[in-house]
């Protein structure tokens, strides 16, 4: 799997985990998918995306390095 399908899935887990939370358990855990929302809305203006970043320490390759295999 790519970093950028990985990314993706990690971005809907926690979206979905942040509100099942919010519905079941705290209304605070809104925040937490207000905060993931703004994280990905940054990462499109900078580029930078911190699990992107710990997805190549552990050693997951982009689509453009999957497609030169």
């Amino acid at each position: 799997m790519s970093i950028e399908r990985s990314l993706f899935l990690l971005a809907s887990v926690m979206v979905i985990a942040s509100t099942l939370l919010a519905m079941y358990v705290n209304s605070n855990w809104s925040w937490f998918t207000l905060f993931v929302g703004f994280n990905m809305m940054q990462s499109t203006f900078t580029g930078f995306c911190p699990p992107k970043w710990l997805f190549k320490k552990l050693g997951m390759k982009t689509e453009a390095e999957l497609c030169k295999l």
